[in-house]
């Protein structure tokens, strides 16, 4: 049976890194991080020395950024700021599906592969619903839906902390928005997270509240304030 120890989601970089993305991991002591081309998400232990943060920028290479996602942790001074963002960490607290009576007319979510990556990448560009790259479908299942063949919304799964699985890259394409996309890419992934024990969690920027106020229709609540931070190795 699985446990939903929520503590695991005060590091879901650390614990998926360490966990079900192992495979797609690098590490050296306490740091890690992904392969190129599926995420820059990076972690390092909650109480870093300066060994640590060596080891890190060993694994980046010169100059390359190390997003710490929501990871407290200070880096030396060296480490060039690259951004900063506030945001939330929203869970699923029940079983099930969430309520669709808002989303508008059924339409048909399609479950997308390698071969749909460009389309992906060129919504991902057109929307910036967050960091996305030519690797990181790889990271658990993304669903798509169509308009006349060309793809207009998509949704996937992301970190994966024990018991846990990230919904993510959630974005519509202007001209389709509207029509309650989202709503059931999010809703579909619900589902299929649920149905294999796991709970569904998120993060969103603050300052987008169209989307807060969706996930809270669709039944996830607020879990914790969280601060995204990128930092460029020296």
């Amino acid at each position: 049976m699985v446990v939903h120890d929520a503590l695991v989601l005060d590091d879901p970089v650390g614990q998926s890194l360490r966990g079900h993305h192992a495979h797609l991991a690098r590490q050296l002591g306490q740091a890690a991080t992904y392969l190129p081309g599926v995420a820059t998400f990076s972690a390092i232990s909650t109480d870093p020395d300066a060994a640590d943060w060596a080891d890190l920028a060993k694994l980046l290479g010169r100059g390359e950024l190390a997003d710490m996602f929501g990871s407290p942790a200070a880096p030396p001074p060296d480490w060039e700021p690259v951004f900063l963002l506030e945001g939330r960490q929203m869970i699923w607290p029940g079983s099930g599906r969430p309520d669709l009576s808002h989303a508008g007319s059924d339409t048909s979510v399609v479950e997308l592969g390698v071969d749909d990556v460009p389309e992906m990448l060129d919504l991902v560009a057109r929307t910036r619903p967050g960091p996305f790259w030519s690797r990181t479908h790889e990271l658990g299942t993304y669903l798509g839906i169509r308009d006349n063949g060309t793809l207009v919304a998509m949704a996937g799964e992301r970190l994966r902390p024990p018991g846990w699985t990230e919904i993510s890259a959630v974005c519509t394409a202007p001209e389709a928005r509207g029509r309650g996309h989202a709503a059931r890419l999010v809703s579909a992934l619900t589902t299929r997270i649920v149905a294999r024990n796991e709970r569904p969690f998120l993060h969103v920027a603050e300052a987008n509240t169209g989307a807060i106020a969706l996930y809270e229709r669709l039944g996830f609540k607020s879990r914790k304030h969280v601060t995204f931070q990128g930092f460029r190795t020296p």
